[in-house]
């Protein structure tokens, strides 16, 4: 392994604790800021950074066209908005812990919706990876009760995750249709704008002037953290990553986002780690690994078969 590439695996290592922090910070932040404004105080800072950034090192044109408006509009509302909101909503009502394990099968959502309207090929073993981490997911939402199931006594705060991890896969297959025409860095600084545009009502209808007064140096300590070092420094990092080591690669650090909230979330939060919670979180990480590793081993047969 040359220099470069291990620089690259300590700065995702890096990279993946920072994501893993933004779960412990916006738990910290959702008790003293509304959820919309919470959103909007993020964006509102990683918004000036990653567009002075953009603007200084985008070689091409960073302005949009015309006709490109409606996708940018509809990844800041369904990505950005969406996600965010719904987040910060969940994080009321559930731990960090659940929330970062939730959040970690993203790919695999993302991967099934590539197959319904992509029509991407979902192999069988990929699809059994996904059940697995799904039967993690499960683990998780019901802490080994089965009743919750026959009940339908479903935390509120993980169903609100459930539905913030769909979003975020939307946001994921929507950018595809854009991304030859725009870099990642791009669409990022754009989506980034257009939620907080779309925020602005919101935090308004939340009176800022009643809360604002309260927030104490945690509150927007929490924010300034999320939005430069979770949403700003963390994917500056991953898309270095991805042009260095290419981007199966930089997806399997994502496994370790989960492991470093639950310690984090421990030493942090003194939430409880429990052994059903470790368990799930070694079934979700095993079948996020398992779909990622049988997905880039077919994107190599594909490529290798032209």
């Amino acid at each position: 392994m040359g220099k470069d590439q291990h620089r690259i695996h300590m700065l995702m290592v890096l990279c993946t604790v920072f994501w893993a922090g933004a779960f412990i910070a916006g738990k910290i932040g959702i008790r003293e800021f509304p959820p919309f404004s919470l959103a909007f105080f993020r964006f509102l800072f990683a918004t000036m950074v990653i567009f002075v950034v953009m603007i200084k090192y985008e070689e091409k044109s960073w302005r949009l066209q015309k006709e490109d408006w409606p996708y940018m509009l509809a990844l800041g509302l369904i990505g950005m908005f969406g996600y965010h909101v719904l987040f910060f909503i969940a994080l009321k009502y559930t731990s960090a812990m659940n929330s970062s394990m939730i959040g970690a099968t993203n790919p695999l959502i993302t991967g099934i919706l590539a197959a319904i309207f992509l029509k991407e090929h979902l192999s069988l073993k990929r699809f059994g990876a996904i059940l697995l981490a799904f039967s993690g997911i499960a683990l998780t939402v019901s802490n080994g009760d089965i009743t919750v199931f026959t009940s339908l006594s479903f935390n509120i705060g993980d169903l609100l995750m459930l539905l913030a991890v769909l979003c975020w896969a939307v946001y994921s297959i929507i950018s595809r249709k854009i991304t030859d025409r725009y870099s990642p860095l791009i669409l990022t600084s754009y989506s980034f704008l257009v939620c907080l545009i779309l925020l602005i009502p919101f935090v308004l209808w939340e009176k800022p002037l009643e809360y604002l007064p309260k927030v104490t140096w945690m509150g927007w300590t929490s924010v300034l953290y999320m939005a430069i070092f979770a949403s700003v420094i963390g994917y500056l990092v991953q898309q270095i990553s991805i042009k260095t080591i290419g981007a199966s690669k930089t997806a399997a650090f994502i496994n370790l986002v989960p492991v470093f909230s639950i310690i984090l979330s421990a030493l942090i939060l003194h939430e409880e780690i429990t052994s059903i919670k470790l368990l799930s979180a070694v079934i979700i990480i095993t079948g996020v690994y398992l779909n990622t590793k049988l997905k880039s081993i077919g994107a190599d047969v594909l490529s290798n078969s032209k």
